[in-house]
């Protein structure tokens, strides 16, 4: 993973990582604490900042990801581009920047902020729950991508229709719908009408 400042600050002197902090809000995204991620996502919840990255190529095509097989929450889901959490104290912008970097190995040639959702969803698999002020960013891909293997499973550019048979056939995120519906107002204004969106 690259070191940037705000991983930097999370490595401790012998190079072990620290414990990851996520910010816990109030119902109007004000910051009013700090808890140990895992924690956060313990039944029934913490809410918690958080954020999701929808990234487009130039024929208007979504970015999926699969999750890795490994990750400790949702393992082998399809769901949007990146989603995670700011550090405490990072702006969502520079989070979703830097988390898209490090899960695909690629910078967004655009991305703009496309509002917020607010969500509670119990993930049935892991017993873990999703209460999330979500910071959503709509965005272009113009470069190859190299996804961490430890992060993503597999990518796929889709139509809309492509996104609907497979949201048919395959296990998406349970936040994923929840996203993408209220990202779909600044997704249509950034793909155009031809896109489907």
């Amino acid at each position: 993973m690259p070191i940037t400042p705000a991983t930097a600050t999370h490595t401790s002197s012998n190079g072990a990582a620290d414990a990851i902090l996520l910010e816990l809000v109030d119902e109007n995204g004000v910051t009013i604490g700090t808890a140990e991620k895992l924690a956060a996502h313990q039944p029934p919840g913490q809410l918690h900042r958080a954020f999701s990255v929808f990234l487009f190529d130039e024929r208007g095509r979504l970015l999926l990801q699969q999750r890795a097989l490994g990750k400790y929450h949702s393992p082998g889901v399809w769901s949007n581009t990146c989603c995670g959490h700011p550090y405490p104290g990072e702006a969502p912008f520079a989070a979703a920047a830097r988390r898209t970097y490090e899960e695909l190995g690629v910078s967004p040639s655009l991305l703009a902020e496309a509002g917020t959702v607010r969500y509670n969803h119990p993930d049935p698999d892991s017993g873990l729950v999703e209460q999330e002020y979500n910071h959503l960013f709509v965005g272009m891909v113009q470069s190859p991508l190299r996804p961490d293997p430890e992060e993503v499973g597999a990518t796929a550019f889709v139509t809309p229709v492509e996104l609907a048979e497979r949201h048919a056939k395959d296990t998406f995120s349970s936040w994923f719908m929840t996203v993408l519906d209220a990202a779909r107002p600044a997704v249509r204004e950034l793909t155009g009408p031809s896109a489907g969106w």
